[in-house]
């Protein structure tokens, strides 16, 4: 098992990747500690856990933009089991559509403080457990912060994951003498919750079959499918594993090919 006597804190523990992730951790013998602000989702989680995994899981009501909070969801991992071994940030902000010309630029600096300033305070909140024994730093990003954008009007998400993207360069030089490893995964059209509701709502508006719609999104690709969220959480578990011990400073893409780089 790839994080066989780890402690690993999950962030944005809700339906679809946060919850692959959290469970794709414990399968792999991970201590799992869970972060996420809705509590039915955290407890949720928790209890899929406990069902094959007893005693492997802590959570707490957390949103990262609360460096209160991020200190205390630390703290509680190490508290419950005595070290953090990585750190998957899941949690984001997606929800802000729209142009320039219309943009809300308050709710352009909201997306800013979750997605960027709150996975850099979780990850600060984790920094003296982590460099204790060493660790990883796995940020979910998005493809469009690294590869032309989609025809989804996201410039606030795509813009914050950017900047993260941006610093997880930074961060994994500076980090990376106290062996802390930090990188990104770059989904694309990750077939999940959100992508099966963008499938429903565009059948319904174009009033055509939904497997048309998904049809037409998996033309794009260079594989026969969408990526789903449980590939997305796969590769999250590689990179906070040793067996990407020597790989920092990365973006990969888990895309199904739509993108190359």
């Amino acid at each position: 098992m790839l994080l066989e006597g780890r402690t690993v804190v999950v962030s944005g523990v809700g339906p679809g990747l946060g919850q692959r992730v959290a469970l794709a951790a414990a399968r792999d013998g991970a201590n799992v500690v869970l972060g996420a602000r809705t509590q039915e989702n955290l407890v949720k989680a928790a209890e899929q856990i406990e069902a094959t995994h007893p005693g492997a899981t802590a959570w707490l009501r957390t949103d990262i933009a609360d460096a209160a909070r991020c200190d205390a969801l630390a703290a509680l991992a190490v508290e419950r089991f005595g070290r953090i071994d990585a750190v998957i940030h899941v949690a984001a902000m997606d929800q802000s559509f729209g142009g320039l010309a219309d943009a809300d630029f308050d709710e352009w600096r909201r997306v800013l403080d979750v997605n960027l300033i709150g996975t850099l305070q979780l990850t600060r909140s984790c920094l003296p457990a982590l460099r204790e024994r060493g660790g990883s730093v796995v940020i979910v990003g998005t493809q469009s912060s690294v590869a032309a954008p989609t025809q989804v009007r996201q410039a606030a998400y795509a813009a914050s994951k950017g900047a993260l993207t941006s610093a997880m360069y930074s961060l994994a030089r500076e980090l990376g003498p106290d062996r802390i490893r930090v990188n990104t995964v770059q989904p694309g059209w990750m077939w999940g919750p959100m992508v099966e509701a963008y499938v429903t709502w565009t059948a319904a508006t174009e009033n055509i079959p939904q497997e048309d719609i998904a049809k037409r999104l998996a033309e794009r690709m260079a594989l026969p499918e969408l990526a789903t969220d449980g590939d997305v959480a796969e590769a999250a578990i590689f990179l906070a594993s040793e067996r990407a011990r020597a790989i920092t400073g990365q973006c990969l893409l888990v895309n199904a090919g739509e993108v190359m780089r």
